[in-house]
């Protein structure tokens, strides 16, 4: 038996010394084509890590890595029962993602055959961000005031043509009394959406997929299931005003965040119109912030 063990230490002892050996082999093998390929291959996890950062989505991967680790070390333990069942489960998994992740995949293959996968959206001059940013304030404060409900769509990356093409066709320039005119009670277009594309109001009374999701506060009526529906399917952000309560509300990547303020809902706003001017030391310094 203290032979058993003392064969089952040496050979433990050796593999692990190994280690270093074959990872140096390894590493001597790579060439510049294949630190190319590693960081093309980091670049696109990044890219697809970040469309579902604060989704529902991002939650349903998190589970999927857990059962692939824990498949690995199933493997790994030799219990061979809970191995096979783990990958029966993981192999069904895989099958069943187009479903489960249906809007993520149509929002990346959007992203790609608009050549977006990378690109920022088009800015706004300064002069038209500050108008644009101005009358949408202006709007929902005096919407807000009377209790006029309103469901405004404002686009980014991605295009909202299949959005817009349930709605009437409009191009023109926003601004607040057109708004509050579109969202006057009983007027033809006021209980659909407004959808936006840099100063111009593309088209009203558009139809919004509602959200699927069931933890919503019952509070929340059909413009702001809608708004959350949306704002699941795309980087589009949506402005809501209660017609019950006046309040104003945010949707973006599925999340709601409610009573807005005039200084809040610019923030939201200027991003999309206007450029980020900030220095490396600062773009650094958000990147660690939003790390931690």
């Amino acid at each position: 038996m203290e032979m058993e063990m003392d064969s089952l230490s040496l050979a433990s002892l050796e593999s692990t010394l190994a280690l270093p050996g074959q990872i140096r082999g390894i590493l001597s093998t790579l060439d510049v084509l294949d630190v190319l390929d590693i960081v093309l291959v980091a670049i696109i996890l990044y890219k697809i890590y970040e469309m579902l950062e604060d989704t529902r989505a991002i939650t349903l991967v998190r589970g999927i890595i857990f059962l692939l680790v824990l498949t690995l070390l199933a493997n790994w333990g030799q219990l061979h029962v809970i191995y096979w069942l783990l990958s029966k489960v993981v192999t069904l998994l895989f099958v069943a993602l187009p479903i489960v992740f249906q809007p993520e995949l149509r929002r990346t293959l959007e992203h790609l055959g608009e050549g977006r996968f990378l690109a920022h959206a088009p800015f706004l001059n300064d002069e038209d961000a500050q108008y644009v940013i101005q009358e949408l304030d202006s709007a929902l404060r005096e919407m807000s005031a009377v209790k006029t409900g309103a469901l405004i769509v404002v686009e980014r990356n991605m295009g909202l043509n299949d959005i817009s093409r349930t709605g009437v066709q409009i191009d023109g320039l926003v601004s607040k009394e057109f708004l509050r005119n579109i969202f006057f009670v009983n007027t033809p277009l006021h209980d659909g959406a407004v959808v936006i594309r840099g100063k111009r109001v593309i088209a009203a009374g558009c139809l919004l997929p509602l959200t699927e999701n069931r933890t919503l506060s019952t509070e929340l009526g059909t413009r702001h299931r809608a708004a959350i529906g949306l704002s699941e399917q795309c980087d589009a952000l949506v402005l809501i005003v209660s017609e019950e309560t006046g309040i104003i509300s945010v949707a973006e990547n599925g999340h709601i965040h409610r009573k807005i303020d005039s200084a809040q809902l610019k923030q939201y706003l200027k991003p999309i119109f206007e450029p980020e001017k900030i220095s490396l030391k600062e773009m650094v310094a958000n990147w660690r912030k939003k790390r931690k």
